[in-house]
């Protein structure tokens, strides 16, 4: 048997549930054992040194030195095999309780009987049987003491070996024994019920330890917990992705200047608990400092909260109540739109305009359909739907995606090129949303990316513990002073755009807590950047 026991409970087959953890019990019964050492030790000892009372072995010494001899050997044998734990621990603890009763017995023979006081060292034995095992198997130790002591007692009287016999002495060590067995019991009962207890409470500890660990690693804001000396103690994950750091540094100052200028500030002047902080990456942080006392030593509490994210959902809220009342006004305009539509319409096929007239006709169609395109966009954001996510292998997906998109569009295979990256990626996302996003970002390319010029090219990769997408287009790109306004509402520099495509495409991304962004990368390639949720790392948002 492996000497690693598990943390597991060790029943008597003949009690009723009781149990005590195994360090526990092994513990137990290594002090029961040793108890057990001193105890022969003492019996051999006392007898061949001719010390103490004069009546061990006084009836039958031959008796007392086999039994005496036999109680050591026993003991380390127990010994070996408790140390190599080559039996179960039930068997081995019986097994002791068992032999402490017949040595015990003939040692009070061979000594006189009851009267000669060792029958009470039963007493002991019972007790630890109770500890040991408990249950019903304490009652049944004490009855086996009993019955074997009022043996003895029986054997002696019937012998005529002692001057006298006591059946009432014999009768009140059987008493002894039993009250003893019921107290053992019902200690070790408490004792369970108290490690029980200790056990549950340690479960729930853990579990709520375990649970505050993952909520505190995936809250979408940063918590950093530092000492006055600036030292950090703890950083959740958030804290790299908002600080755009590869690892956990061991200062404040080694996370920004600003950082630690404002900790400082704030230490001296404790109304100052907010600030905001400028990253080298562009982002803006805004930070928050609360004080942690506890009995060590007094520790700090800092938030970091990327303020990109509040003011998303400020605009969030004014579009929604935008939205709703543009798209009332575009339900009004339709009437009368299609009726000025079909009015053209019918002008153009009279036979006896003239070419201007036609030209004017044609631009009243151009341009009630390019309105007719406009309220349909807007009608279809105000309809937007529930974001429905769902786990997504990117790279199967993409190449599904790719296929179905160049035969809907009839475009030649070699327009596209993919490019997959080799870590696994797993997006949280909604398919729907996903394609229509990818469907206006690939139009575009088509549109305005000069495909003549090579390739447009689908990228999918990891940044910054995010899975990606990125469509790159052969165009020359847009204007610094465009660039701030290229996902507003109504922004284009098409004269035949609707401005809302990217202004839908990024709501849409935002719907699904993914950041659709634009940059020019260094061979002034438009690249249009699409960062999902990482389906195996959400974050929590509070």
């Amino acid at each position: 048997m492996s000497k690693n026991i598990p943390e597991t409970i060790f029943p008597c087959p003949f009690s009723r549930g009781y149990g005590i953890p195994a360090g526990q019990a092994w513990m137990l019964l290594k002090v029961f054992l040793t108890y057990r050492f001193i105890l022969a030790g003492l019996f051999i000892g006392l007898y061949h040194g001719q010390i103490g009372p004069s009546s061990l072995g006084s009836y039958d010494s031959q008796l007392y030195n086999y039994s005496s001899q036999g109680y050591l050997l026993l003991s380390i044998v127990s010994g070996i095999c408790i140390a190599r734990r080559l039996t179960s621990y039930t068997p081995q603890a019986q097994w002791l309780i068992l032999t402490d009763i017949v040595i015990l017995t003939l040692l009070m023979h061979a000594c006189g009987g009851v009267s000669s006081g060792i029958g009470i060292l039963l007493a002991v034995s019972i007790a630890y049987g109770g500890l040991l095992i408990g249950g019903r198997c304490a009652m049944f130790f004490a009855a086996l003491a009993s019955l074997a002591v009022l043996a003895e007692q029986i054997y002696a009287d019937q012998a005529d070996l002692f001057d006298k016999t006591s059946y009432m002495s014999a009768g009140m060590l059987g008493a002894s024994f039993f009250t003893i067995a019921l107290l053992s019991y019902v200690l070790a009962t408490r004792s369970e019920q108290s490690v029980q207890l200790a056990h549950q409470q340690k479960q729930t500890i853990t579990q709520l330890e375990e649970l505050n660990h993952y909520i505190i690693q995936h809250l979408q804001s940063g918590i950093i917990i530092t000492n006055k000396k600036q030292v950090i103690q703890m950083a959740n994950e958030a804290v790299l992705r908002l600080t755009n750091l590869p690892r956990l540094p061991a200062t404040l100052v080694d996370i920004s200047e600003q950082l630690w200028l404002a900790f400082q500030i704030w230490l001296n002047e404790p109304d100052q608990a907010a600030a905001q902080l400028q990253l080298p990456n562009q982002s803006e942080i805004h930070i928050r400092f609360m004080a942690l006392p506890t009995q060590q030593e007094c520790l700090y509490l800092i938030t970091l909260e990327d303020i990109a994210l509040y003011n998303q959902r400020l605009q969030q809220s004014k579009l929604a109540s935008l939205g709703r009342l543009t798209a009332s006004i575009a339900h009004e305009i339709r009437n009368p739109l299609g009726a000025i539509s079909h009015a053209g319409q019918l002008l153009s096929e009279n036979p006896q305009l003239s070419d201007q007239d036609k030209r004017l006709t044609e631009i009243i169609q151009s341009h009630a359909g390019r309105v007719n395109r406009i309220i349909e966009d807007i009608l279809q954001l105000s309809r937007r739907n529930a974001s429905r996510r769902e786990k997504i292998q990117l790279k199967i997906w993409l190449i599904d995606y790719l296929e179905s998109f160049m035969l809907e569009q009839a475009i030649d295979p070699d327009t596209f090129k993919l490019l997959l990256c080799v870590e696994p990626l797993h997006a949280l996302m909604d398919p729907g949303h996903l394609k229509q996003i990818l469907d206006n970002l690939c139009q575009n390319a088509l549109r305005y990316g000069k495909p003549e010029l090579g390739k447009i090219t689908l990228q999918a990769r990891i940044s910054q513990q995010m899975p990606c997408i990125e469509v790159i287009d052969n165009g020359s790109g847009i204007g610094p002073e465009q660039i701030a306004h290229l996902f507003e509402p109504f922004f284009t520099t098409s004269p035949s755009g609707t401005g809302l495509g990217l202004y839908i495409s990024r709501e849409l991304a935002e719907l699904n807590q993914a950041k659709l962004s634009y940059y020019l990368m260094d061979d002034n390639r438009s690249c249009f950047k699409l960062c999902l949720p990482n389906a195996e790392n959400k974050l929590i948002e509070i």
